[in-house]
């Protein structure tokens, strides 16, 4: 049934069998003897730039072999002990931006080696097996909070726990997993897979999860540096950016973030409303996956406006490829300039724009498309207070120091690029600074001081 306010936008578009077989696996899994013939076109390259590539620096030719060489699970630990949420990296990385775009097999032939789906074989393979294949050292007796569940926090917690400290894990939600529970398209990421990854990961041991708490709601800063030996912030972006645009506040603009968290957490896909004319602004990979994920619902028709061309679309091109062979059209040097509707959304005005070199600017000419739903996808803003900042994020040096002794920081809420497996690399950086330092101030004789380089 449609909201009186919202009638376009209704629930029900599609039957339940049509949306199961939309929302199926993007990338089926590899069966064994699959992932062997894929593994034996590795060239095993000395220096392999797959590696270089990786932001978690994954020995990628090693687990390759390993895989060529029937040993799946010895892969899966050689991938995990770079990168611990090497099962959802697997299905969510831009592999043909990062590891498979460096693949020798690429320049020469034009098709690397399919590292992402040799890589969720791998991970797969390890996280079927009974027992944990990660040991924690000896207790430091040192206690450090991870605020933040999502990939950076649960890197962090994962590798602190093995280097013996306690560690208490929380989350603003009441689900952990943060951008892989309510962040990643559901056709990537079927299942509840990002809820199993998280029980996985703390089979560690010491970690305390605690979620429902939230830095300046019922959490505080002050209170974790004092209460604890050391402090990680994996706090991602909680705000979204607002549309500059008349008519902005009309029914059936909306959040794309929330969107996607409502698809991700719906036991029925069948009954999420959507519109029959989706206008979604913004060129990264959010406007990309709420797109997509509107055609599979069942939208008639559904458009991309981003601002620049498409050279500066933040989404790659192989998600823009995505989009398109799903029916999504993409409108570049557009802005939205006005939502029309008698009280609901039921056009969009978009203006096309210009960069002459100086700067993006409108051309003044002007075009109308039918829009009953409009997605906001345009970025998103840190909204918690309190440490030094570097433009919208927090500012870092090193291995995620902030401008506080004792508190570091990584993942999305810090300067970087917002990627999954980015978030991965700096949360277990900065565990291992963190464990560096805490075991450089415990080994200090009662009464010293500690030096400069000690707390840089």
């Amino acid at each position: 049934m449609a909201d009186p306010l919202t009638p376009g936008i209704v629930a029900g578009r599609l039957s339940q069998d049509e949306v199961a077989a939309n929302f199926a696996d993007l990338h089926q899994p590899l069966d064994p003897h699959e992932a062997s013939v894929a593994a034996d076109r590795c060239y095993f390259c000395y220096d392999a730039p797959c590696v270089t590539a990786c932001p978690t620096a994954i020995d990628i030719p090693l687990f390759i072999r390993q895989i060529a060489t029937g040993q799946p699970e010895a892969a899966g630990k050689t991938i995990m002990d770079q990168n611990i949420l090497g099962g959802m990296c697997a299905r969510v990385c831009p592999t043909e931006d990062l590891c498979e775009g460096a693949c020798v097999r690429e320049a020469a032939e034009g098709k690397p080696v399919e590292i992402g789906r040799l890589q969720r074989h791998a991970t797969d393979s390890l996280m079927a097996r009974q027992g944990h294949p990660f040991r924690r050292d000896a207790s430091t007796g040192k206690r450090v909070a991870v605020v933040g569940a999502g990939p950076a926090g649960l890197a962090c917690a994962h590798r602190l726990a093995i280097r013996g400290h306690d560690v208490v894990l929380y989350d603003a939600k009441d689900k952990l997993g943060g951008l892989n529970e309510f962040g990643i398209a559901a056709y990537k990421s079927t299942g509840d897979f990002a809820a199993r990854e998280v029980e996985w990961l703390c089979q560690i041991g010491g970690i305390e999860r605690r979620p429902g708490a939230a830095l300046g709601v019922n959490l505080t800063l002050e209170e974790l540096r004092s209460e604890y030996d050391a402090v990680f912030l994996g706090v991602g972006l909680g705000g979204v950016n607002d549309l500059d645009a008349e008519g902005a506040g009309r029914e059936g603009v909306m959040d794309a973030v929330g969107f996607i968290a409502a698809l991700r957490q719906a036991d029925d896909l069948t009954k999420l409303p959507v519109g029959r004319n989706v206008v979604v602004i913004g060129g990264g990979m959010t406007a990309v996956d709420v797109a997509v994920q509107s055609k599979l619902l069942g939208a008639e028709n559904v458009t991309i406006a981003y601002r620049r061309g498409k050279d500066r679309m933040g989404a790659s091109e192989y998600e823009q490829n995505l989009a398109t062979s799903k029916g999504v059209r993409i409108i570049f040097n557009a802005q939205p300039v006005a939502v029309h509707g008698n009280g609901a959304a039921a056009e969009i005005e978009l203006e096309y724009t210009a960069d002459d070199g100086t700067g993006l600017r409108g051309t003044g000419e002007t075009l109308r498309l039918p829009a009953d739903q409009v997605f906001k996808a345009i970025g998103q803003v840190l909204t918690f207070q309190g440490l030094e900042l570097d433009g919208r994020k927090i500012c870092v040096s090193g291995a995620g120091r902030t401008s506080l002794d004792g508190v570091w920081a990584g993942g999305d809420c810090t300067p970087g690029d917002d990627l999954t497996v980015v978030a991965v690399a700096e949360g277990r950086d900065a565990a291992e600074d963190i464990h560096a330092r805490l075991m450089a101030v415990a080994s200090e004789p009662a009464g010293a001081v500690i030096g400069e380089d000690a707390r840089a």
